[in-house]
């Protein structure tokens, strides 16, 4: 970069001061001004644009790495399933071959048959009768009507 001290400022100041007049100078550091502004911004553009190329290069490259790791990876559980299949025709035949020999008659499933929807409680409802605990809610008109006291006629 040029080194422009305040000394060499002076300078060119008093130089510009004499050469273009004091009438003129204003409108000239005004247009020199905004021609430095627009080289400025024009520079910085250009930075910007080579750092945009370059990180869309780097991105280019990790895409492929992640791409080309992806490919390993179903190429391995492609071979690994290979295998496992292979594997596995081999215990089946193994497994009918020996069910064949053997006649024994396996059950079928049965399923238990409770009802997933009844909530149970940790407590057994004849321990909840035994203590008197309620079981079954009551409004308040129900539980006022069952112990009102009766009335002897």
């Amino acid at each position: 970069m040029i080194d422009i001290g305040l000394s060499k400022m002076a300078l060119i100041g008093a130089v510009a001061l004499i050469v273009i007049g004091p009438e003129k100078l204003p409108r000239v550091a005004r247009t020199v001004g905004t021609l430095l502004g627009k080289a400025q911004r024009y520079v910085s553009d250009v930075k910007a644009e080579v750092n945009r190329s370059m990180e869309l290069d780097e991105l280019k490259k990790m895409k492929d790495t992640v791409e080309n790791a992806a490919r390993d990876v179903h190429n391995s559980i492609q071979t690994s399933a290979s295998e496992f299949e292979k594997d596995w025709a081999e215990a089946t035949d193994t497994a009918s071959a020996a069910l064949n020999e053997q006649t024994t008659v396996v059950p079928a499933y049965k399923h238990p048959g409770k009802n997933w929807r009844l909530k149970r409680g940790a407590v057994p409802q004849w321990y909840k009768a035994k203590s008197g605990v309620r079981t079954k809610a009551q409004s308040g008109a129900a539980r006022v009507a069952r112990f009102r006291p009766q009335k002897f006629h």
